[in-house]
């Protein structure tokens, strides 16, 4: 069997488009159908990762890029890997529909989705009334053991979250110290940290811990298609809202493939299919309103963006990480 893969690998004579991305593999096998339905000589190959992941993988492969495009992760890690040389310039067709915090000046990413950050709960046994209303609410005596957190190291979704938290202590009082506390009472009501959103799932469907943190657009999937009792709720006092971004990668093997695939997943009607089949929300202000889908019209008056300073989020997050890893992470699990 081994020998009959390799023999038919060795005959595949088409041109490999390597997609580094976190947006899972629903989205990704559908963008990579149609891609390659539209270039059969094309053999699209996407790497699902954390966003993290992918930053750390494109800097480990600098002197010998493997990826052609990045596809997906907040737009502060995108800024990162601009500052390090690791993106290349590309305007797209569409560049003067998205707003100037949604793009980079210099061209080397643009924003794709927003994605919001939400509470999510195992529905079977969690009463919709009983759910944490907000971020403050995860840290009730009643959720202690019960929360879910994937592993924030790797994860954009997470980072950010973790790092609003901070900055609205900062915010309110003028220090971080009143969001390291609440990280810390939040590492005392988790159970686990998950390696990746798979497992995430799995655990908070089978009722191994019955609360987690997590976005918006994977919940949202997971509770219309049903295969999971997950449902959520958008924090009222407001939620950070991602701007997830695409980019090339700079010394891509195969560069106009790979601006091709580029704009052929941001078109307006790939925008629209996101948003209809997998709970995407497009970046793009010349899509109409009432083209995007009944879920989106509902969920917009509720999404109340978490005030931020951008600069010291983009400077600060990944100090901020390591000091939450080093110091917190697992220091009041069980007390």
């Amino acid at each position: 069997m081994l020998l009959a893969a390799v023999g038919a690998c060795a005959h595949d004579s088409r041109i490999p488009l390597v997609v580094y991305s976190p947006h899972g593999k629903d989205l990704l096998t559908y963008y990579a159908h149609e891609f390659e339905a539209a270039h059969p000589d094309v053999d699209v190959q996407w790497v699902d990762m954390g966003s993290q992941d992918v930053l750390d993988r494109l800097r480990s492969e600098k002197a010998n890029p493997q990826a052609d495009v990045w596809f997906g992760a907040p737009s502060e890690i995108f800024t990162r890997a601009a500052s390090e040389g690791l993106l290349q310039p590309y305007r797209p067709t569409w560049a003067g529909q998205v707003p100037a915090d949604a793009r980079d000046p210099h061209d080397l990413w643009y924003g794709t989705y927003l994605t919001p950050e939400v509470i999510a709960y195992n529905s079977v046994a969690v009463p919709k009334a009983d759910a944490p209303q907000d971020w403050d609410d995860v840290l009730a005596p009643k959720w202690k053991g019960k929360v879910l957190i994937r592993d924030p190291i790797a994860s954009g979704s997470m980072r950010a979250i973790f790092a609003a938290i901070v900055a609205r202590s900062i915010a309110q009082t003028g220090s971080e110290a009143a969001g390291w506390d609440w990280l810390r009472r939040l590492d005392g009501q988790t159970s686990e940290y998950t390696l990746n959103p798979t497992l995430l799932y799995q655990k908070l469907g089978r009722q191994e811990g019955l609360i987690s943190l997590w976005d918006m657009p994977d919940i949202a999937e997971l509770e219309r298609k049903s295969e999971f009792p997950i449902a959520y709720v958008i924090p009222k006092s407001g939620t950070p809202i991602v701007v997830d971004a695409i980019a090339i990668v700079n010394g891509a093997k195969h560069p106009a493939l790979a601006k091709e695939f580029y704009e052929f997943v941001t078109t307006e009607s790939a925008l629209l299919d996101a948003a209809r089949k997998f709970v995407r929300i497009p970046v793009r202000t010349d899509i109409p309103v009432d083209s995007l889908p009944a879920w989106y019209r509902q969920a917009e008056p509720q999404l109340k963006p978490m005030p931020g300073d951008s600069r010291m989020l983009l400077d600060s997050t990944d100090v901020w990480m390591r000091y939450w890893d080093a110091n917190i992470r697992n220091s009041m699990r069980g007390k």
